[in-house]
């Protein structure tokens, strides 16, 4: 029986973001337990019997040793839930906890759930990027025979969107430097105060850069440039830096999502409704322009336009995706990652589309806006968005 009901968001909760390296804040908790974090905070802010959750749908990249295995039922068993509270992993690359809200979404929409939370983690000190593909050919032929030239990897693409939409490194710097400056100003002002929840002492986002300016990211040198790409992409004048692209990070985040009826009948309060949601395919070369064709998606099942919309968050894999986007659709920058990015707040891959959803709300909440609409590139071309409407 398909349901009539609306999707809407009770609350949305993360952690402080941590570096993800050794020494990092989070370096010495497993992963379970920190995503086991989010969610016991989120039932406890709400009061909500964990009993009632249908289902834990959560993100993860690195589906490897201490993040494997369904890292979603140990998380939801670590938090105290009952055991008939179950749980499920998905991977869709740094989208994976956006995408796990849509399902979520979908799951109210069709009736099959009323009451999920949809979630994600990732410990990049304790799983480093790349560790579950590392040594292995995930690819298999005949994909490699369509991309004869071979994929790249991010930071090369990021260069590509750079090069292609003559996006100089000044500009580059300067976005980095004011999604900082953003930032600090909001850890600042309080304005993340109500929604993170402490894991240890750390009490602000660890990779911010209070002080750092356009003229100091200048210095730093191009990340990604060698002999082999340089061979290949002749044209490139090498603009990405480890300044202007996201850092490793630990964290999780999570967000409640229910049908109408279920928050009326256990006394939550719906925050915003899931408007509209969308999922694009692009160039896996380019790979991280995904967020163009699946804004203008969305926006065409909303039936809004650009102008619509009063806050946004664009992840901030690399400065370039950014600004090509904003290029392309036209979008008020002023609008755009208002309390700052993942340049600056970090990007702890399979927690981050949480972790936006988190910022998302409450940005609308502390400008009075209606529509807020979320977007995420992904490894592969690919990339989701989300339209929530405020209540």
């Amino acid at each position: 029986m398909v349901s009539t009901s609306q999707a809407v968001v009770i609350d949305a909760v993360r952690t402080p973001l941590a570096k993800g390296k050794p020494g990092g804040a989070y370096s010495e908790i497993h992963p379970v337990d920190l995503h086991s974090t989010v969610l016991k905070a989120l039932v406890d802010r709400t009061g909500l019997d964990p009993a009632a959750v249908d289902d834990v749908i959560s993100g993860a990249v690195g589906q490897v040793g201490e993040q494997s295995g369904n890292t979603a039922r140990w998380a939801a068993l670590a938090a105290g839930f009952p055991e008939s509270v179950p749980g499920v992993t998905v991977d869709r690359q740094c989208g994976s906890s956006q995408q796990a809200l849509h399902f979520a979404a979908q799951g109210v929409l069709a009736g099959a759930y009323d009451v999920v939370i949809a979630s994600g983690v990732e410990s990049m000190s304790r799983i480093p990027i790349g560790s579950q593909t590392l040594g292995r050919d995930f690819l298999g032929t005949k994909v490699a025979a369509r991309y004869p030239d071979g994929l790249v990897p991010q930071g090369i693409s990021a260069e590509l969107i750079a090069h292609r939409w003559k996006l100089s490194r000044a500009q580059l710097d300067e976005f980095s430097a004011e999604s900082h400056r953003r930032a600090a100003t909001a850890w600042k002002n309080g304005l993340f105060d109500s929604q993170v929840t402490p894991v240890t002492d750390l009490a602000v986002d660890e990779t911010i850069r209070q002080d750092t300016t356009a003229e100091v990211l200048a210095g730093l040198r191009p990340a990604f440039r060698d002999e082999h790409w340089e061979a290949r992409f002749a044209e490139l004048d090498w603009r990405i830096t480890a300044g202007n692209s996201s850092p490793v990070n630990d964290g999780a985040a999570a967000v409640l999502v229910t049908s109408e009826e279920a928050a009326a009948r256990l006394g939550l309060r719906p925050r915003a409704r899931i408007h509209s949601f969308a999922v694009a395919g692009d160039d896996p070369v380019l790979m991280l322009t995904g967020i163009i064709p699946a804004t203008r998606e969305v926006l065409a099942r909303a039936g809004l336009t650009i102008g619509d919309i009063d806050v946004f968050e664009v992840n901030e894999a690399f400065a370039p995706v950014v600004l090509a986007w904003q290029e392309e659709t036209g979008a008020d920058l002023a609008r755009v990652n208002v309390n700052g990015g993942a340049i600056a707040i970090g990007h702890p891959l399979g927690s981050s589309g949480a972790r936006l959803m988190t910022t998302l709300l409450n940005n609308l909440e502390q400008t009075g806006g209606r529509y807020g609409l979320q977007v995420m590139c992904e490894a592969g071309g690919l990339a989701n968005a989300t339209i929530i409407e405020r209540i």
